[in-house]
Protein backbone atom coordinates (compact mmCIF):
# COMPACT_ATOMS: atom_id res chain seq x y z
CA UNK A 1 0.00 0.00 0.00
CA UNK A 2 1.46 3.36 -0.82
CA UNK A 3 0.43 6.40 1.34
CA UNK A 4 -1.49 6.82 4.78
CA UNK A 5 -4.37 4.75 5.12
CA UNK A 6 -5.14 5.24 8.76
CA UNK A 7 -8.57 7.36 8.75
CA UNK A 8 -8.47 10.80 9.25
CA UNK A 9 -10.15 12.19 12.68
CA UNK A 10 -11.51 15.88 12.96
CA UNK A 11 -10.52 17.47 15.65
CA UNK A 12 -12.41 18.13 18.55
CA UNK A 13 -11.85 20.56 21.44
CA UNK A 14 -10.24 19.28 24.81
CA UNK A 15 -13.17 19.12 27.29
CA UNK A 16 -13.98 22.39 28.87
CA UNK A 17 -12.65 24.59 26.32
CA UNK A 18 -14.24 25.97 23.26
CA UNK A 19 -13.79 24.87 19.84
CA UNK A 20 -12.15 27.70 17.53
CA UNK A 21 -15.38 28.53 15.74
CA UNK A 22 -17.48 29.02 18.88
CA UNK A 23 -18.27 32.46 20.04
CA UNK A 24 -18.21 33.94 16.39
CA UNK A 25 -19.87 37.43 15.59
CA UNK A 26 -23.09 35.45 14.25
CA UNK A 27 -24.33 33.87 16.89
CA UNK A 28 -27.80 34.67 17.41
CA UNK A 29 -29.00 37.14 13.49
CA UNK A 30 -31.51 34.19 12.95
CA UNK A 31 -33.47 35.01 16.31
CA UNK A 32 -33.38 38.69 15.00
CA UNK A 33 -34.23 37.32 11.33
CA UNK A 34 -37.26 35.16 12.48
CA UNK A 35 -38.93 38.05 15.11
CA UNK A 36 -38.41 40.43 11.90
CA UNK A 37 -40.11 38.42 9.88
CA UNK A 38 -42.81 37.24 12.60
CA UNK A 39 -43.50 41.06 13.01
CA UNK A 40 -43.77 41.46 9.27
CA UNK A 41 -46.07 38.56 8.70
CA UNK A 42 -48.36 39.42 11.20
CA UNK A 43 -48.33 43.54 9.89
CA UNK A 44 -49.46 41.75 6.72
CA UNK A 45 -51.96 39.79 8.11
CA UNK A 46 -53.45 42.92 10.08
CA UNK A 47 -53.54 44.58 6.86
CA UNK A 48 -55.20 42.18 4.72
CA UNK A 49 -58.23 41.67 7.64
CA UNK A 50 -58.72 45.52 8.01
CA UNK A 51 -59.25 45.78 3.97
CA UNK A 52 -61.47 42.79 4.06
CA UNK A 53 -63.55 43.74 6.73
CA UNK A 54 -64.13 47.00 4.57
CA UNK A 55 -64.84 45.55 1.89
CA UNK A 56 -67.24 43.20 3.38
CA UNK A 57 -69.03 46.00 4.54
CA UNK A 58 -69.12 47.83 1.44
CA UNK A 59 -70.58 44.70 -0.22
CA UNK A 60 -73.27 44.56 2.90
CA UNK A 61 -73.62 48.26 2.38
CA UNK A 62 -74.39 47.78 -1.77
CA UNK A 63 -76.71 45.17 -1.20
CA UNK A 64 -78.77 47.48 1.02
CA UNK A 65 -78.63 49.88 -1.55
CA UNK A 66 -79.79 47.57 -4.13
CA UNK A 67 -82.98 46.33 -2.10
CA UNK A 68 -83.73 50.15 -1.60
CA UNK A 69 -83.58 51.19 -5.36
CA UNK A 70 -86.03 47.86 -5.95
CA UNK A 71 -88.19 49.42 -3.70
CA UNK A 72 -87.96 53.01 -4.88
CA UNK A 73 -88.24 51.60 -8.85
CA UNK A 74 -91.59 49.78 -7.61
CA UNK A 75 -92.96 53.05 -6.43
CA UNK A 76 -93.72 54.88 -9.94
CA UNK A 77 -96.79 56.39 -11.31
CA UNK A 78 -97.81 55.69 -14.75
CA UNK A 79 -97.55 58.60 -17.04
CA UNK A 80 -99.45 58.34 -20.51
CA UNK A 81 -96.77 59.94 -23.15
CA UNK A 82 -98.41 61.79 -25.97
CA UNK A 83 -96.49 59.74 -28.45
CA UNK A 84 -97.74 60.52 -31.59
CA UNK A 85 -94.94 61.62 -34.47
CA UNK A 86 -93.65 59.55 -37.71
CA UNK A 87 -90.63 57.50 -38.71
CA UNK A 88 -88.93 54.05 -36.74
CA UNK A 89 -88.32 55.89 -33.19
CA UNK A 90 -91.66 57.01 -33.01
CA UNK A 91 -93.62 56.11 -30.02
CA UNK A 92 -97.36 54.70 -30.94
CA UNK A 93 -100.27 57.37 -29.61
CA UNK A 94 -100.76 57.56 -25.56
CA UNK A 95 -97.87 55.03 -24.44
CA UNK A 96 -98.19 54.33 -20.74
CA UNK A 97 -94.72 55.26 -18.82
CA UNK A 98 -93.52 54.64 -15.80
CA UNK A 99 -92.52 57.66 -14.00
CA UNK A 100 -90.54 58.28 -11.18
CA UNK A 101 -89.70 61.48 -8.54
CA UNK A 102 -87.20 62.17 -6.63
CA UNK A 103 -88.84 62.84 -3.53
CA UNK A 104 -90.52 59.74 -3.75
CA UNK A 105 -87.23 57.58 -4.86
CA UNK A 106 -85.97 59.26 -1.65
CA UNK A 107 -88.78 58.13 0.38
CA UNK A 108 -89.30 55.03 -0.84
CA UNK A 109 -85.52 54.56 -0.28
CA UNK A 110 -85.70 55.58 3.25
CA UNK A 111 -88.93 53.13 3.89
CA UNK A 112 -87.12 50.15 2.60
CA UNK A 113 -84.10 50.76 5.16
CA UNK A 114 -85.97 51.53 7.89
CA UNK A 115 -88.43 48.44 7.31
CA UNK A 116 -84.95 45.98 7.00
CA UNK A 117 -83.32 47.40 9.91
CA UNK A 118 -80.31 48.74 7.82
CA UNK A 119 -79.97 51.50 10.81
CA UNK A 120 -78.83 49.09 13.38
CA UNK A 121 -76.18 47.11 10.71
CA UNK A 122 -74.58 50.18 9.70
CA UNK A 123 -72.87 53.26 11.83
CA UNK A 124 -73.50 56.69 10.12
CA UNK A 125 -76.55 55.43 7.44
CA UNK A 126 -77.53 58.05 5.47
CA UNK A 127 -79.09 58.98 2.54
CA UNK A 128 -76.89 60.77 -0.10
CA UNK A 129 -78.87 64.09 -1.69
CA UNK A 130 -77.87 61.87 -5.05
CA UNK A 131 -80.40 59.81 -4.37
CA UNK A 132 -83.41 60.43 -6.37
CA UNK A 133 -84.44 59.57 -10.36
CA UNK A 134 -82.09 61.39 -12.65
CA UNK A 135 -84.33 60.83 -15.84
CA UNK A 136 -87.38 59.77 -14.10
CA UNK A 137 -87.52 55.86 -14.95
CA UNK A 138 -84.50 54.92 -12.94
CA UNK A 139 -83.99 55.04 -9.77
CA UNK A 140 -80.77 56.03 -8.42
CA UNK A 141 -79.92 55.12 -4.82
CA UNK A 142 -76.92 56.70 -3.13
CA UNK A 143 -76.12 55.31 0.45
CA UNK A 144 -73.13 56.29 2.54
CA UNK A 145 -71.71 54.92 6.07
CA UNK A 146 -68.54 54.07 8.28
CA UNK A 147 -66.60 51.36 8.19
CA UNK A 148 -64.62 50.57 11.37
CA UNK A 149 -61.83 47.92 10.87
CA UNK A 150 -60.93 45.39 13.44
CA UNK A 151 -57.50 45.21 14.90
CA UNK A 152 -56.78 48.50 13.37
CA UNK A 153 -59.36 50.53 14.61
CA UNK A 154 -57.09 53.04 16.65
CA UNK A 155 -55.58 54.24 14.39
CA UNK A 156 -58.91 55.30 11.83
CA UNK A 157 -60.83 56.13 15.15
CA UNK A 158 -63.69 57.85 13.00
CA UNK A 159 -63.61 54.99 10.73
CA UNK A 160 -63.53 54.59 7.60
CA UNK A 161 -66.29 56.38 5.13
CA UNK A 162 -67.69 53.74 2.23
CA UNK A 163 -70.49 54.75 -0.40
CA UNK A 164 -72.65 52.48 -2.59
CA UNK A 165 -74.53 53.55 -5.89
CA UNK A 166 -77.21 51.38 -6.78
CA UNK A 167 -79.84 52.27 -9.96
CA UNK A 168 -83.16 50.31 -10.52
CA UNK A 169 -85.17 50.74 -13.27
CA UNK A 170 -89.05 50.79 -14.15
CA UNK A 171 -90.51 48.92 -16.54
CA UNK A 172 -93.81 48.21 -18.60
CA UNK A 173 -93.95 44.94 -20.29
CA UNK A 174 -96.95 43.19 -21.64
Amino acid sequence: MTGNSAPTRRRTPAPGKAAPWAGSREDGQVGVLVIGYLLISLLVVTVVLAVSAVYLEHKKLLSAADGAALAAADNYSIDVGTGGGSGAGALPPLTPLPALQDSGVEQAAEGYLIATGAGARFTQLTVDPATGAPDGRTARVVLSAVAHPPVVNFLVPAGIPIVARADARAELTR
